[in-house]
Order: C-alpha cells, then structure tokens, then sequence
C-alpha cells in the first residue's frame, strides 16, 4: 500500500496578507486556486519554486490556505489555540483497504469514506489527517457508507 503525501492546510483570516506573506516574502508560488460559493470559502495552493512544475501533476507537496468568507453580516471567525492549523493530508491506493488496516491498528476513522474518496483521522495528539483516494472515487460500499462520523475531525 502506498501513501503519498499532498498538503497541508492552514485556515488564513486575511487572504491578502497572508498571500502577501506565503508568496511576496516566503516566495512560495500559487499553483490552484478555488473558490468555493456554497461553502463559502476559497482554497489556495502554494509550492516552493522548484516544485510548481511538479505541482501540476500532483507529484509536490504543497500548503493550502483556506480562507472561510465572513458570514452575511460581516462577521468572521478568529482563530485561537491552533484552530487555524487544519490537517495533513495523504493520498492512498485504495481508501478502504487504508481504513481497514488502519481500524485493525486500533485507530479511530473519524469521518469514514462513506464516498469512497475522503476519510478522517487523528493523530494520539489529536492532528487531523486527511485521507484521499488516489483517482477516482471508488464505489461506495457497506459497512462504511453507512458508518456514522465518531468525535471530531
């Protein structure tokens, strides 16, 4: 089984300052960028310089910054005691297969891959992990579709 690491995700209260920081001072390059309306947020994927050639082929890793929009009436969350630090993230072979051995380990999956593309778990420090199928979603199937999320993630 393979694991491959992707990302990892910082949450930004200012989109434009913490570019200015990523990018204008760290040097760091946008590769993506989302934006999501019915979530109400915007994804930024950054590189070094040297991997925004392996970026685009998903072979470098990179940081996110997830930018939350304010609500309708202007109002944001702050973000304290590390809530802006939000998870790391690996791609696997198979997602159930990963889950399975994982669960056989005595490990939590906190958000199960109930679409057979994401799963959730914590680190013993309480890290969240992401966890993505490698390409397409696979099918989802019994006994994860059904499984209920346990604890946060």
């Amino acid at each position: 089984m393979s694991l491959e690491y992707l990302h990892t995700m910082v949450r930004v209260e200012d989109l434009d300052e913490a570019l200015e920081f990523y990018c204008g001072k760290l040097g760091l390059k946008e590769t993506n960028r989302m934006e999501n309306e019915g979530g109400r947020f915007t994804l930024v994927f950054l590189a070094a310089p040297h991997d925004v050639d392996k970026a685009k082929e998903n072979k470098a890793p990179l940081v996110e910054l997830t930018y939350n929009w304010p609500d309708e009436d202007g109002n944001r969350e702050s973000y304290t005691g590390g809530r802006n630090f939000g998870h790391l993230a690996y791609r696997v072979d198979n997602i159930y297969e990963f889950c399975q051995k994982l669960m056989d380990a005595g490990v939590t999956i906190n958000r199960p891959p109930r679409d057979g593309h994401m799963a959730f778990i914590k680190s013993p420090d309480g890290i969240s992990i992401e966890l993505l199928q490698k390409g397409d979603a696979l099918e989802p199937v019994e006994p994860w579709k059904s499984m209920e999320n346990t604890g946060t993630w």
